[in-house]
């Protein structure tokens, strides 16, 4: 089954035209057939619809061939709060059971509902995913899924898998018109930038009805302000800091 879609993955070469419109069918038949998006820029989605999306694009561009290549083995959805740079992953590992010694492989995709949530919110500047511009969530979606197909798809025919990679590329291309392996979406940092936050900047917050003073030490869904303390823990800088895990929208200007 998997030389199947190996063979696929290196013949296979889709016109301009038919790969727009496998983007335009998926796009309308994943919003037609969701019960919780309720536009392209969706408030809130579901594993349920990286599943159904991957299905059709199994079906669609690469004739049901992941789906016979996965042969059983579990594949899983999930929507990850925490991805912070990356639009999107999959991973695959593989379990042995103590009892047997019998293996058996796991996989998953993942797709930061952070980033897709933190774009698409009157920004000015364009939104690029893979290279190809999006002008709605749910078309950033659908790039950062055909993504992490190309690297589901190389790990079941080839065991391995790399964005950075000629093969990998070349697959984008061939399927999808990818023109980059990476995203543009808007992260938490550049939203900070906007505020004029950014690492080493001074802030001040309140904490449990107690008002505090610090230096930004790191941005991901939250900033990590640095508080001066004597009980804190000892930096590189030699002094005593605690740590605060502050949402952006609570920073304020120190007095």
């Amino acid at each position: 089954m998997s030389e199947e879609l190996r063979q696929l993955l290196q013949t296979s070469h889709l016109s301009a035209e038919r790969q727009q419109h496998n983007f335009q069918t998926i796009h309308t038949t994943v919003l037609t057939s969701s019960p919780y998006m309720k536009s392209a820029n969706f408030r809130t989605f579901h594993a349920d619809d990286l599943k159904f999306m991957f299905q059709q694009y199994d079906q669609l561009v690469l004739n049901g061939a992941c789906g016979r290549a996965l042969n059983g083995r579990p594949l899983t959805f999930h929507l990850s709060k925490r991805m912070t740079r990356a639009g999107g992953k999959t991973s695959w590992k593989s379990i042995r059971d103590r009892r047997t010694g019998s293996v058996r492989e796991e996989f998953e995709i993942s797709v930061s509902s952070h980033l897709l949530f933190q774009t698409f919110r009157n920004e000015t500047r364009s939104v690029t995913v893979t290279g190809l511009e999006c002008t709605d969530r749910l078309q950033a979606m659908q790039r950062i899924v055909e993504h992490e197909i190309v690297h589901l798809s190389e790990q079941l025919a080839w065991r391995s898998s790399s964005c950075r990679a000629a093969r990998f590329q070349s697959i984008a291309v061939r399927l999808f018109g990818h023109q980059a392996h990476t995203h543009d979406l808007v992260t938490t940092a550049e939203v900070a930038h906007q505020h004029g936050v950014r690492r080493g900047s001074r802030v001040a917050f309140e904490f449990e009805g107690r008002r505090y003073q610090g230096i930004v030490n790191r941005i991901t869904t939250r900033v990590t302000v640095l508080v001066a303390s004597p009980q804190g823990e000892r930096y590189s800088d030699g002094n005593r800091y605690m740590k605060f895990y502050i949402p952006l929208n609570m920073l304020q200007n120190p007095d």
